[in-house]
């Protein structure tokens, strides 16, 4: 049987050694240290008995619990680490199927996207930092481009998460596009300038089309050309995810950008339901004075009118009639003092020019249609009322807001633009990265009732404290103490366990 032997030095100090006799002789199995204080000789003491215990299993007849407890006067203090919040986001990254994919550095970047995103030079070294999760630049670099090929496992597991946790319809998606820019002014066959969202027009870039469940949660998503039109990437969008999700085409609510007469033709082509915004400025007087008359400045009231895009449903609401009451009133006035100080400029809303000579003058008539369409909101669809009502159609589209916020997130909170990369293979591998966060992220947001961010700040305010024993060489983790706000959250999120 092993045993802690302390013996003298010629220096004076103290030796802990792990000794056992045999046929009456020492022999020594360990010598673990010296040292000279009792509070030194204790740890080492500690120390041995660890040993003891993890190297030759032994029966003792009174278990001694060891105690962590560390001379502080030994004790070096090396950092601290967010190792709780790496391990909640490993948990929901499991539960929600994206743990399956066999790509840690998928996940990794993902996750650094949800705590810090930066570049994946920089989020190499925030892993160290945050989570002692060590990468080499070179395997990085290396391993990135082929995430490309991850996408169509990203969007199966996204999907299956929808249904399994989130219980979502996937009998209705909304559908948004977006733009992401490069900085660099090089372009090539991915890589074009085009009408940007971002303001970044003479810049190239890639053009997104998202789907998302009516809470936002991402299902799927679309890369195209910097420069193609937003109106002609819908329907392949669709046609993609009900293929690669054996699932019928779904009802498809979007903004007003996506319909047209050949996109009308398409939908109806491939019976595919929507509804979509309508720019009432553009329909006919005929129809804008019908709307007007039903609705009668009424709030909440409700008309349909057959039109070549389908069914228009117009609603009125008195204080959107408020709102733009007040800014016709203010455009107005804006276009009258131009127009007596004859400075015109580009942008009056309301002032024409004259048909002869340099003359500008009030643009009656489009003040009359104005005021008609004073809080009036109008609404696409080819779904008959006897399937949807006008109040279950508006309701329908109200939920866009969700895909809008997706991109929010995407751009903002996971900083998904501007984009650094040259090469199309880690574009596209950019994209699959920021799918996941985007993911992940709505699913802490929706089993939370809480915003991203504040689940991240929540996450981070859990610590572990890194000490190192310098006469043992062991090393000691200290958790700071979770408070209610994080508690409270483990339960939202089902993990009580951490």
């Amino acid at each position: 049987m092993a045993s802690i032997r302390k013996t003298k030095t010629g220096s004076g100090a103290t030796a802990v050694q792990i000794v056992k006799y045999v046929n009456r002789k020492v022999v020594v199995l360990k010598h673990v240290g010296s040292a000279r204080s009792p509070d030194e000789i204790d740890a080492l003491v500690e120390s041995a008995e660890v040993w003891i215990s993890q190297e030759i299993p032994q029966i003792s007849l009174f278990q001694k619990i060891p105690q962590r407890v560390i001379s502080l006067a030994t004790s070096q203090y090396t950092g601290i680490t967010y190792t709780f919040a790496y391990d909640v986001l490993t948990a929901i990254s499991r539960r929600t199927g994206f743990g399956s994919i066999n790509n840690q550095l998928l996940l990794d970047l993902a996750f650094m996207r949800l705590i810090e995103p930066a570049s994946k030079l920089r989020s190499i070294v925030l892993m160290e930092k945050y989570f002692h999760i060590k990468y080499a630049e070179r395997s990085v670099y290396r391993i990135l481009p082929k995430l490309k090929n991850c996408k169509v496992d990203v969007e199966r597991i996204a999907v299956a998460c929808a249904k399994e946790y989130l219980r979502s319809d996937l009998a209705l998606v909304l559908y948004d596009v977006t733009t992401l820019y490069f900085e660099t002014f090089d372009v090539d066959d991915l890589r074009k300038p085009g009408f940007s969202k971002d303001s970044k027009s003479q810049q190239p870039q890639i053009m997104i089309g998202l789907l998302v469940t009516s809470e936002g949660f991402p299902l799927g998503y679309e890369v195209f050309l910097g420069n193609t039109f937003e109106g002609h990437m819908m329907i392949p969008v669709l046609e993609k995810f009900a293929a690669a999700n054996n699932v019928e085409l779904p009802i498809v609510v979007a903004d007003a950008a996506m319909i047209s007469r050949e996109n009308v033709a398409e939908l109806e082509l491939r019976k595919l339901s929507y509804i979509v915004g309508a720019r009432m400025a553009n329909c006919k007087p005929k129809i804008i004075k019908e709307s007007s008359v039903a609705l009668n400045q009424k709030d909440g009231a409700t008309v349909r009118i057959p039109t070549d895009h389908g069914d228009l449903i117009c609603t009125f609401s008195a204080k959107r009639f408020r709102k733009d009451k007040a800014e016709m009133e203010k455009q107005i006035a804006k276009g009258k003092s131009l127009i007596a100080k004859r400075e015109p400029g580009k942008r009056a809303k309301f002032v024409k020019h004259a048909s002869e000579g340099n003359i500008y003058v009030l643009d009656d008539a489009l003040v009359t249609k104005t005021k008609l369409l004073l809080g009036v909101k109008g609404y696409y669809t080819n779904i008959p009322q006897s399937k949807l009502s006008n109040d279950e159609i508006i309701t329908r589209y109200r939920d866009l807001w969700h895909v809008e916020q997706a991109f929010r997130i995407a751009k903002s909170d996971l900083a998904a633009r501007p984009i650094f990369h040259h090469k199309q293979d880690a574009v596209h591998a950019h994209m699959v990265i920021c799918f996941v966060a985007l993911a992940l992220g709505k699913y802490l947001e929706i089993a939370a009732k809480l915003s991203l961010r504040r689940i991240t700040d929540i996450l981070l305010s859990v610590t572990d404290a890194e000490i190192i024993d310098t006469i043992t060489g062991e090393q000691f983790t200290m958790r700071s103490e979770p408070d209610d706000e994080v508690r409270s959250l483990m339960q939202k999120l089902k993990l009580v366990s951490y």
